[in-house]
């Protein structure tokens, strides 16, 4: 019998690249893809699926409890992979409350469907559905900031700085609850920096490709210097696939890439190639538009992810370097105008 999986939040940036990649990968699997379509979603971005047996998508909100659990009945999900939420720190800061709604109401909605679905009461699964699973996609930002020095790990003491690192926080404890409180196989993953195709225009790397393509002013937080772990986006995807299938339950596992780089380097590294796929007509270098603007309010310094425990028992391996990455994304970019 095929297995129905729930994936939250698929027409996001990074559900729009595990979705395409999770259907082709598992043709046994009915694969239903629930998203809102906020802002940040984009359908466009999923017409590779459209021609797939075994995809459907649903439109939905995960803080419609009614709905979710209507959801679960009628499709019998067996397993839920949660991309689901609110992610702008930029937009946290002006509106929490929408943060406060999606990533812990809808969160909370999510896992207790699952457990009325798959369960008959605390430890006792129901019968045929013990390898239904919880996999839940936190950020490193529940961590807090580092210093120069030093990585976060798994046991790293929460230290949230932000409503949406603490709104994720929030979250990651209610999928801990779960576990330990109803023995629902649950997995966790906090990630880095993703950055990739699809990629919403808010954010860092499309947003400076498309400011300089229009050769407006690239505004850098501060002096540039905040340094944050870069994971190309179907790194990150690969992962989420082993740890669904292959985590421990309970467990949560860091996925970062590696590649540490400040805000101005990675700023610098996409001008350099502007500059030689797409040159200036004037002449001049793209890195002449940069412009230092005021720092934004609790802006953590360092984020350093050290992925030794998905590495070690999961045998994950980054395929991208930030160099090979990056490359390829502005590439994405220039392709899509």
């Amino acid at each position: 019998m095929s297995k129905t999986i729930l994936i939250t939040g698929g027409a996001g940036f990074i559900g729009s690249n595990f979705v395409p990649y999770f259907c082709e990968k598992y043709p046994e699997y009915n694969i239903i893809n629930l998203d809102k379509l906020t802002y940040a979603g984009n359908l466009d971005n999923l017409r590779e699926c459209e021609s797939m047996p075994n995809y459907t998508f649903v439109r939905g909100d995960i803080c419609d409890a009614d709905f979710i659990d209507k959801l679960f009945d009628e499709n019998d999900i067996r397993g839920v992979i949660h991309f689901a939420a609110e992610s702008h720190v930029d937009n946290s800061i002006k509106g929490p409350r929408a943060f406060i709604n999606t990533n812990i109401v809808g969160t909370f909605n999510l896992l207790d469907a699952a457990r009325r679905h798959w369960m008959d009461g605390p430890g006792v699964v129901k019968p045929g559905y013990e390898d239904a699973r919880f996999h839940h996609i936190s950020t490193d930002e529940v961590y807090g900031a580092l210093g120069a020095t030093g990585m976060f790990r798994e046991d790293t003491p929460y230290a949230p700085n932000s409503p949406y690192s603490a709104s994720k926080a929030s979250s990651d404890f209610l999928v801990r609850a779960y576990h330990h409180t109803f023995g629902m196989n649950v997995t966790t993953s906090n990630c880095s920096n993703n950055y990739g195709p699809k990629q919403h225009n808010e954010k860092l790397i499309p947003h400076i490709i498309s400011k300089a393509l229009a050769l407006q002013p690239l505004p850098i937080y501060g002096k540039g210097e905040n340094v944050r772990d870069w994971l190309y986006v179907l790194d990150h995807c690969k992962a989420i696939d082993l740890i669904f299938h292959n985590g421990k339950s309970g467990e949560t596992y860091n996925i970062g890439g590696r590649n540490e780089r400040n805000n101005i380097t990675i700023v610098k590294t996409i001008c350099a190639i502007l500059d030689e796929k797409k040159p200036r007509n004037d002449g001049k270098k793209y890195e002449e538009l940069i412009t230092f603007v005021a720092d934004r309010a609790g802006h953590d310094f360092r984020y350093a992810i050290d992925a030794t425990k998905l590495e070690t028992e999961l045998a994950w391996r980054a395929d991208e370097t930030f160099d090979t990455g990056i490359v390829k994304t502005v590439e994405w970019y220039l392709n899509k105008i």
